[in-house]
């Protein structure tokens, strides 16, 4: 499948960063976005609301849809599916990419930041993912795109930010749930995560990692865009129940070259690795 038009994609979040690159990759293809984020309104120091994507999106190419609501939500989420299909006849993609972080020790972190993460990143995984599969297995060639890491029970991992860490495991092991389960829809479920760090506004602004991490050399959110863009294009029956790494699924399909996706002042030497890799 070399295009995505007419093709629908729901997305939790894609107001900035990564999912809004991804939303204006296949945009350019001529795929439908919708959205369901809770950025009505500007944040004082994130640039983007879910108005201002949907407005990118048609500037690219796409179909738009903004939906504001809240994915831990579960009547916000059901309206969002029933919309999306109301607008664009059906669903063919989700993309799980909203989510929520706190990199803190069990006995630092707030109940209520807890709390925060495990609606936004599983039970709002859940939530899209559980609405919008009727509508998936009516499509040709469905799937399910999780922006979660691959299972590594390393302590290290646990060691410093074990909620965070449970809730980005969570979203890939329902993720790896759907695969099997949605395979006979002919569904496919795969999670795909940075190899590096991504020039996201919370990396940027130190506003969701340590002071010490942010600065940092990374990556655009371009790489993460485009090996999207090639796992949701794959058949459904030939790639499903893995979690994807973005450097790994760009070099299978023969990108040899990756300074193309370096951000300002970054060198391939000064890259610094995402966290579970």
């Amino acid at each position: 499948m070399n295009t995505f038009e007419g093709k629908t994609v729901l997305m939790s979040g894609g107001s900035r960063g990564i999912g809004l690159a991804i939303a204006l990759r296949l945009a350019r293809e001529g795929a439908n976005i919708a959205m369901i984020a809770k950025t009505d309104s500007p944040h004082p120091r994130l640039e983007g609301t879910v108005h201002t994507a949907a407005q990118a999106v048609t500037e690219a190419g796409g179909g738009a849809l903004a939906i504001v609501g809240d994915v831990r939500d579960e009547a916000s989420v059901e309206a969002a599916v029933h919309q999306t299909v109301d607008h664009f006849g059906g669903i063919d993609i989700v993309i799980n990419n909203a989510s929520a972080i706190e990199l803190l020790t069990t006995p630092e972190l707030p109940t209520k930041r807890f709390d925060l993460m495990f609606g936004v990143n599983v039970r709002g995984t859940f939530l899209l993912t559980k609405h919008s599969a009727p509508h998936l297995a009516r499509a040709e060639n469905a799937h399910v795109l999780t922006l979660s890491p691959p299972l590594n029970l390393d302590p290290f991992w646990l060691t410093e930010h074990a909620a965070y860490t449970a809730s980005k495991y969570t979203m890939s092991m329902l993720t790896l749930g759907l695969a099997a389960s949605g395979r006979p829809d002919g569904i496919a479920a795969n999670c795909l995560w940075p190899k590096t760090m991504i020039d996201t506004a919370a990396v940027r602004n130190g506003l969701a990692v340590s002071p010490e991490r942010s600065g940092l050399a990374t990556r655009t959110p371009a790489i993460m865009a485009d090996a999207a863009h090639a796992i949701v294009g794959s058949p459904s029956a030939e790639l499903t129940g893995q979690t994807l790494i973005d450097e790994d699924v760009l070099r299978e399909r023969g990108v040899a070259d990756f300074s193309v996706y370096l951000a300002p002042g970054a060198t391939e030497e000064t890259l610094e690795p995402d966290l579970f890799v």
